[in-house]
């Protein structure tokens, strides 16, 4: 029995090298979940913090519209727009006063609030939903806005919003926390 046991055992190896086969060869509980992969899509989920403004405008395509962007010297409103799809389209910004007495580096409430409301009404009727879009970068007048993603030593990803960055988005892109 146990010369029929060893001959078995003797036809059930793994692959030696570190490939896409190994993966594929080892039984679905023993795989390894992919993890530290920069994501391609993440989750926006609108709250009562710092993402009053996040969903669908009439035309379908997906939003995201902050007061608190904010650079050393100036703050701003900005529009993030992605189509029905996800993918980028456009940022629309405006420079707004800095609230006194915000400390530096600290995000805060422009108080510009007929210029929201103007943003608001050019969506048409919007709903506020969760979204899924993909990250993007893009500059402004020297200034980059959008959701962009780094990675930290130990090789984790994250998506943070620009400028201000006090907002951060780490796996698993649900959207449902955030730092600050």
């Amino acid at each position: 029995m146990g010369l029929a046991l060893a001959a078995l055992l003797a036809g059930c190896t793994w692959p030696s090298e570190d490939t896409d086969e190994v993966a594929q060869a080892q039984p679905a509980d023993r795989k390894e979940k992919v993890v530290n992969q920069a994501p391609e899509r993440f989750t926006i989920v609108p709250d009562d913090y710092h993402v009053p403004y996040a969903g669908t405008a009439e035309d379908g395509r997906k939003f995201f519209l902050s007061e608190e962007l904010f650079s050393s010297e100036s703050a701003y409103v900005g529009l993030f727009l992605w189509n029905a799809d996800g993918t980028f389209d456009e940022v629309r910004v405006d420079d707004v006063s800095r609230p006194r007495g915000l400390p530096p580096g600290q995000a805060g409430p422009a108080g510009a609030d007929a210029l929201v409301n103007a943003r608001l009404a050019e969506l048409g009727k919007y709903v506020l939903e969760p979204i899924e879009v993909e990250p993007f970068t893009e500059e402004v007048d020297g200034v980059t806005f959008g959701w962009k993603v780094g990675q930290y030593e130990d090789r984790t990803y994250y998506i943070n919003i620009e400028p201000g960055n006090f907002i951060a988005y780490y796996e698993p892109w649900d959207g449902l926390g955030y730092d600050t």
